[in-house]
Parts: C-alpha cells; structure tokens; sequence
C-alpha cells in the first residue's frame, strides 16, 4: 500500500476515535477497555511476525519498548482518564500541537538555534491551545465549578497524552528504519497492554464483563480492529516510509473526522472558543512550517515510483 494512503486512512481512524472512545467510556473502565484494545490488537499482530526472519538488538528492544511506554501507557492512559471529563472534540486539536513540544525539545536538548518565523508560528499555536485548554472557564452559568474544574483537568490530560505521542515518534524514529514494523507494532501493543494490568485489577473488583452493552462493546471492536491493529499497523508502515516532518501533516484530518463524529453521537458542538483556539493552532503551523496549505495527495505517485 502507498504510505501517503495509509497514513490517511490511519488518521481518518483516530480522528473517529475520540469520539467512540468517550462514547465507549460510559460502559467500560478506561484502564481494563486499554488492556483489551492492545493485547488482542498484538495477538492480531502475532502471525505476522511469527513468519518473519528478523533480529532485535537489547538496544533496539528498550527503544521500542520506551516508545510503547509513552505511545501506549502515557497516551493512552490519559487519552481515556480525559475523555469522560472534557468534550472529545477538543482531543485531535490539542494533539495538533505536536510541534509546539517538538520545537521545545529541539531547542533544549537538541540545541537547535529558534528561527525567529518558527517561534512566532509556535506561540501563535501555543496561544491557540491555551484557549482551548482553558476553555471551560468561560462555559455558561448553568455550568458548576467543578464541572469547570473537571474539564479542566480533562484538557490537561489531553496535552500529557500528546507530549507521550510526540517522544514516542522521536524514540522509535530510527529503530523503524531498522527493524520491521509488524516487529515493532506487535512488541510495543504486548508491552502497552501488559503496564495495564496493574491499574486494570482494581477495575475488575467493581466492575464485571456481564455489564458489557452496546457502549462497551463499540469501544472494544472498534478499539481492537480498527484503532489498533488496523490503524497502528498503517502509521507505523507509513512512518517508515516518508520523513518524520511530513508524518504530523495527516494529524490536520483528525479534527474534522471528530466533529463530524461527536456531533451526531455524542451530541457535542463546537463552541466558539473551540473555532478560536483552533484557528490560532492553525494560523500558527501555516506561519511556522509554511506548508499547512500542502496537501499530501500530490505525493502519492512520487512515494510510489521511489518506493
């Protein structure tokens, strides 16, 4: 398959799956739901590497299992203790401030010099990620102080969630070039599911799986075919075989997928201060890279004839 396509489809996925997750979340715990997404989602996986001659470093084994650390337990865990305290919707666009924490990082520990263009671009962004972070406190009258307080506490967890995503991609960047990414996919889901466990079991005392309805159900065919196996499967290929930079492009896709979603299923709008805060992420990625206008389709047949 084209890497540009999968890459697509991938987040035309996680964009659905803000939405279906928190949809899932009423039914479901969010640690034992986690569990069962990866561990089947490897076992999935399992075949496709059983089949395959390949050879794995200590070195390369820690970094994948780092990178599923921040991808799988940091991303995860917070993507879901988020959900059930803030709008869904707001999920895709505070994850679109992956380069916000890119250019930090590059700065502090790469000692990479801050274009003055780029650093303008990223507080514009930065301001616009603000606004929806705090966003709760400018939420009607109706609305109580600690439901202010909650989803507060919600759009925080969104951006730990991010920042895992955003050193998982800086971690595993080089092993996927090395080391096939079934390989790596299938590794990081068994390690991912296996740190749920332990938050998992205090789940299981309260909750049973004879309380599985139609909500939980979603989550967990949804979560294990499509978020994980399907979807990690073609990020992780498509990663592999385009630069790092031209990755967190297909990310714009996910917040359309997660109104058009939210609306209907959920019955979540944008509000005002969503279209703000999102307009200011956006103006600042168009000032910062100067490419969100580029559109990934018209690489498809140049990735294709060097592939």
């Amino acid at each position: 398959m084209n890497p540009i396509v999968a890459l697509i489809i991938a987040n035309i996925i996680w964009g659905a799956a803000c939405p279906i997750f928190k949809f899932a979340l009423v039914n479901i715990p969010p640690f034992t739901i986690a569990f069962i997404r990866f561990f089947f989602a490897g076992i999935i996986f399992l075949p496709l590497v059983l089949f395959q001659n390949y050879s794995i470093t200590k070195k390369q084994l820690f970094e994948i299992c780092l990178g599923a650390f921040f991808s799988i337990t940091i991303n995860i865990s917070f993507f879901f203790l988020a959900l059930p305290k803030t709008d869904s919707i707001n999920a895709p666009i505070i994850a679109s401030s992956q380069p916000i924490f890119l250019f930090i990082l590059a700065v502090l520990f790469l000692k990479e010099r801050p274009h003055r263009r780029v650093f303008l671009g990223i507080l514009i962004s930065f301001i616009g990620v603000l606004v929806i972070i705090i966003s709760p406190l400018f939420l009607n009258h109706n609305t109580t102080i600690l439901q202010k307080e909650t989803a507060l506490i919600g759009n925080i967890f969104l951006v730990i969630a991010t920042l895992g995503s955003v050193l998982q991609a800086i971690i595993n960047k080089k092993v996927l070039r090395e080391v096939n990414h079934f390989v790596v996919t299938c590794i990081a889901f068994f390690f991912g599911a296996l740190t749920f466990i332990p938050f998992m079991i205090p789940e299981l005392q309260t909750w049973s799986f004879s309380q599985l309805d139609i909500h939980g159900w979603t989550g967990i065919i949804f979560g294990v075919v499509f978020s994980s196996a399907l979807a990690y499967g073609l990020f992780m290929y498509g990663m592999s075989k385009i630069e790092a930079q031209e990755v967190g492009v297909f990310t714009y896709i996910d917040p359309v997928i997660a109104v058009l979603i939210a609306m209907p299923l959920l019955g979540e709008y944008p509000t005002p201060t969503f279209f703000i805060g999102s307009l200011f992420v956006f103006l600042g990625i168009i000032i910062a890279e100067r490419r969100l206008h580029w559109h990934p389709f018209h690489k498809i047949r140049h990735v294709t004839r060097n592939m």
